[in-house]
Formats: C-alpha cells, sequence, structure tokens
C-alpha cells in the first residue's frame, strides 16, 4: 500500500509540476532529497556503530538484565497468567529492557521468542491471549530511555542539542505504555474482545 502511495505522490508531483511550468523543481526538489538522505545515513553510521558498541557491551555486563529484575514485580501483576518462571516471563522482560535501552535489534528477536513462548501458554492456538495481546501493546509503546536512533538522526542533521530529547521521551514513551496496558486491561474485560471458550459461555449464562 506504502508503494502505491509514493507512486501517486510521485505521479502528481510530475502532473502539477508540468501543468504549471515548474517540472526543473520536481526534478531540483527529488536531487536535494536524494542528497539530503545519503547525507544522514552516512552520518548515522558513525553513531550507530559507536552507540550499538557501547549498548553490547553493556548488555555483556549485565545491564540488561539489571533492568529486567528490577521490572520484575510489576511484570507480575500485569501479566497474571503467565507462571513467574515461565520462559515467557523472561523474554518479555528482556525485550523491554533491551527496547528502554534503545537496542532495537535485540528487542525484535526476544521479542519474536517471547511470543513464541507466549503461545505455548495459548490453549486456543488460532486466537491471542490477554497476556500476548498485552505484551504487543506494551512493546509497540515501550518506555525509552535513551532514544538512540533518533539521537542518531539529530546528530546527522547537525542539531545543536541532539540529546536534549531524551527528558520528553521518557515521559511521552511512559504516558504511552500507561495508555496501552490500561487500554489493554480495559477491553480485555469486552465481550467483543475476549476468546470465546466453553469456561466463559458457562459463566454469561
Amino acid at each position: 500500500m506504502i508503494n502505491v502511495i509514493w507512486l501517486l505522490l510521485i505521479v502528481l508531483a510530475v502532473v502539477i509540476g508540468g501543468v504549471t511550468g515548474d517540472i526543473g523543481k520536481v526534478t531540483e526538489g527529488a536531487m536535494n532529497g536524494a542528497r539530503t538522505s545519503v547525507d544522514l545515513a552516512l552520518g548515522l553510521i558513525g553513531f550507530m556503530a559507536l552507540w550499538l558498541g557501547l549498548m553490547r557491551v553493556a548488555e555483556e555486563a549485565g545491564l540488561v538484565q539489571f533492568i529486567a529484575r528490577l521490572v520484575k514485580p510489576v511484570m507480575r501483576r500485569i501479566f497474571p497468567d503467565v507462571p513467574p518462571e515461565h520462559p515467557a516471563m523472561g523474554a518479555m522482560l528482556m525485550n523491554m529492557a533491551a527496547n528502554a535501552l534503545g537496542l532495537g535489534n535485540a528487542a525484535t528477536p526476544l521479542g519474536l521468542k517471547a511470543m513464541k513462548e507466549l503461545q505455548t501458554l495459548n490453549e486456543y492456538k488460532d486466537q491471542a491471549t490477554n497476556a500476548m495481546a498485552t505484551f504487543l501493546a506494551i512493546n509497540t509503546s515501550d518506555v525509552t530511555i535513551i532514544p538512540a536512533t533518533v539521537i542518531g538522526i539529530r546528530i546527522a542533521a547537525d542539531s545543536a542539542a541532539p540529546t536534549e530529547i531524551i527528558g520528553t521521551t521518557i515521559i511521552a514513551t511512559s504516558c504511552s505504555t500507561i495508555a496501552a496496558i490500561v487500554s489493554a486491561k480495559l477491553l480485555q474485560r469486552l465481550k467483543a474482545f475476549r476468546v470465546e471458550t466453553e469456561k466463559n459461555v458457562q459463566n454469561e449464562n
């Protein structure tokens, strides 16, 4: 779908440029956009290489595991259906800790592993459990302490203060995570969003 949108935008730009006689500006804008994207990409390489290296050192030093241990008591209350010592709990904790540190490359496989482990607890394999839906909501809106990618883009764009977004990012992602958890917990109480099991049907009758 996104490819269709981009194609329509390009066609519209060319048509409007031709009609108004400013087709040269369309070409100039395309070239400037391509140049800017290359400059940003090259500027990001060094920063991301350094940052990911530092985060890899932190991960090996146990920082991710430390953060995971800090939030473990909260996780037990958010995911009451998941046994505390189940592999799914560990994978979810590690995923959230990695996201908090901006380790997107490490967070993705951990998130997939968490979903795979949660599926082993799922009695109805063709439907997502409350824990799976809640985890997906949290993973999408996870609290970010250090937004490494955005900082890198700001550095590449010659921002005067590339790290000044850290405070607002923590506040914004904290609000989004709270909203995600509250929404997931409220929606799972509604009949339209509940898994239709024999137990649920009996309770309703």
